[in-house]
């Protein structure tokens, strides 16, 4: 049968349900729960569909329960995969009768889905089906309209349109069925994602966040919020398309950002009434008229209103949408990665987006990385490696795997090894926006977090920031705010992708030149513009740990006097006593902390009365702070 054809339909008029699932599936487990019911229900969940899946194994005979009963009128469409059988289940029957009958009350659509049966047997319940019905004949002597109201369902079903899949591609027929619900939903994005790992219990526990179900409806803001590339658009086009059929209007406004920044609040405006009212002719109103229509239309339908990107609060206050004003029941998303927007705006709910679990990862990796063939054996024992890298993140799980996709394991090593020292741009630039979002001083604690302070308490590193004038305590909550960072246990911590994000900015203009960076954390830089005295002005901050032994210190005397601008040292080392003198350190240094510090006294050109805040030198083997006499100031 052609499934292209019209939707088996009784009254425009039925009435709205609120429905728990999009999609029930009736089938007969051991004909086809491992083939075509399984590859059917994986695909519609990637895309996004709730569907439930009865999978449980059921004695002969025993009664539908009212639990099932209640999945099949809690879902908008119902697929009965008819199997050899099929028939041979008076539990599946039940299930068919209780679908027709959905189907006639509440205009639920129905489609059939004939498995290695001939539709006519299924019509006619003879051919492969005449056996059953005989020994359900002979059972239910004394209920004699149970077996012809599974008749009756059986023909209603085969005379509707569906899919004779019998000796056909199960790949290719699958895709036809999942694009018809596709389109028979409405859904906006399902038909253009095959990724949706893990969200059907994700999205569920969203509309819980929502209380779509609340006698006390009123309205309500929810926001997503999380580090970009997390998934928070991924999470609002997968609510939008399960909720959006239970109310007036609706509108899923992409990017307001850009919008905002490219048109205005006016834009956003026009975006919403083209969407949710299907307004025309826009460019003619005055920005009041665009902001009237909005206020006494909008607000008089029960209206869901998903704003996706949002980086700035005015994009909200500027809207014209008054939430509390909003008939009984609209709803208002919000994705940001700005947490504070939400506190302002007095979102209802806030929701942190989390990272995909350990077995998510794995299985959007395989679907990047792999497609429908499975990992090569070479391949295979790398794929832990590269979720090590990746640390859950969607975004970066994307972009590796389709980057590795048809690649061999020697280039999945090299490629791995590039990664590490040179993040993907797709990934630097999804993360980027937030930190180019940032003043001055909040990228200066980003970038000192990300290169050196990673994982460590927050007091400790408040400190420090403080003592150079970075103002950390409005700072660190304003980047914890962006998702940038997070504190758990008093301690300060930050994902490796955006550590590494931190890393790359710091070394992007001259990446093979650690002298004419901003900051060097790693010995092997520090060493290197030590011996090769490149240090320049630009070094702002170091924070290193020497491991090695370090028996002639005589190259730290020239190279630390060239770096006249640094205001942050922190070095831990063995203490390695040098008769060497330190010639001179930048006077411009406002936090010092060497432990094991080598050398008998601090050079006698420098001068801490001018910056320094705090110094620190224990375990070192200094013998007098200066040579000579000097005179500190008061300060």
């Amino acid at each position: 049968m052609d499934s292209s054809n019209r939707i088996e339909s009784s009254s425009a008029t039925a009435p709205r349900r609120i429905c728990k699932c999009d999609v029930f599936i009736s089938f007969r487990g051991p004909d086809t729960r491992n083939t075509l019911v399984d590859h059917l229900y994986n695909h519609l969940i990637r895309k996004g569909i709730f569907t439930f899946k009865d999978d449980k194994t059921l004695e002969q005979g025993q009664p539908i329960s009212s639990q099932l009963l209640q999945a099949i009128r809690d879902s908008r469409i119902s697929i009965v995969v008819f199997s050899p059988d099929y028939a041979a289940s008076t539990w599946c029957l039940d299930e068919m009768a209780a679908i027709v009958d959905c189907q006639r009350e509440f205009n639920q659509a129905v489609f059939p889905v004939f498995y290695d049966v001939d539709p006519s047997h299924v019509r006619k319940q003879n051919g492969v089906y005449q056996e059953a019905f005989i020994s359900h004949s002979q059972k239910f002597t004394q209920d004699p309209a149970k077996v012809q109201r599974w008749k009756s369902a059986m023909t209603t079903l085969a005379n509707s349109v569906g899919w004779d899949v019998t000796n056909k591609p199960e790949f290719g027929e699958i895709e036809k069925i999942v694009q018809k619900i596709v389109k028979t939903l409405n859904h906006k994005f399902s038909g253009f994602v095959d990724d949706l790992i893990g969200m059907q219990p994700r999205v569920e526990g969203l509309e819980k966040l929502l209380k779509l179900r609340s006698e006390d409806d009123g309205f309500r803001v929810l926001g997503l919020w999380g580090m970009g590339g997390i998934g928070k658009t991924t999470h609002a086009t997968a609510l939008y398309d399960r909720i959006s059929y239970q109310f007036d209007a609706s509108c899923f406004v992409e990017n307001v950002s850009r919008l905002y920044n490219d048109g205005g609040a006016m834009a956003i405006q026009k975006q919403i009434l083209r969407q949710a009212l299907d307004e025309k002719n826009l460019d003619t109103y005055s920005p009041s008229e665009i902001s009237g229509i909005i206020t006494n239309r909008l607000h008089s339908i029960k209206v869901l209103v998903v704003l996706d990107n949002v980086d700035h609060l005015k994009q909200l206050e500027e809207l014209a949408i008054k939430p509390k004003l909003l008939c009984e029941g609209s709803r208002i998303i919000i994705t940001t990665r700005d947490a504070h927007i939400l506190k302002v705006y007095e979102a209802d709910e806030v929701h942190n987006v989390p990272l995909l679990s350990d077995k998510e990862a794995r299985e959007l990796f395989g679907r990047k990385a792999f497609k429908r063939e499975g990992p090569s054996n070479n391949c295979e024992e790398l794929i832990p490696e590269v979720l090590k890298y990746a640390q859950r993140h969607p975004l970066t799980i994307k972009v590796v795997g389709a980057f590795l996709c048809s690649r061999n394991a020697a280039q999945w090593r090299d490629a791995l090894d590039r990664l590490r020292n040179n993040q993907e741009d797709e990934i630097t630039n999804v993360l980027r926006i937030s930190y180019d979002g940032l003043k001055y001083e909040e990228q200066e604690i980003f970038l000192h977090i990300a290169c050196f302070f990673r994982g460590e308490r927050e007091d400790y590193v408040k400190r420090i920031l403080d003592s150079l004038g970075l103002y950390p305590i409005i700072g660190i909550s304003v980047i914890a705010q962006k998702s940038l960072i997070t504190i758990r246990n008093q301690e300060i911590h930050m994902h490796e992708m955006l550590q590494e994000l931190g890393k790359k900015i710091v070394r992007e203009k001259y990446p093979q030149e650690p002298g004419s960076w901003s900051r060097i954390w790693s010995y092997k830089d520090f060493h290197h513009v030590l011996m090769s005295e490149t240090g320049t002005n630009k070094i702002k901050a170091i924070v290193v740990d020497i491991k090695e032994d370090i028996t002639d210190c005589s190259q730290m005397v020239e190279g630390l006097s060239k770096m006249k601008d640094l205001k942050l040292l922190i070095v831990h080392q063995k203490n390695n006593h040098s008769e060497s003198r330190l010639k001179s350190l930048s006077s411009c240094l406002k936090y010092l902390s060497w432990h094991g510090y080598p050398f008998p006294s601090l050079p006698s050109v420098f001068h801490p009365s001018e910056c320094l805040v705090e110094m620190n030198l224990s375990a070192s083997s200094i013998k007098s702070l200066w040579e000579g006499h000097k005179v500190l100031l008061d300060y």
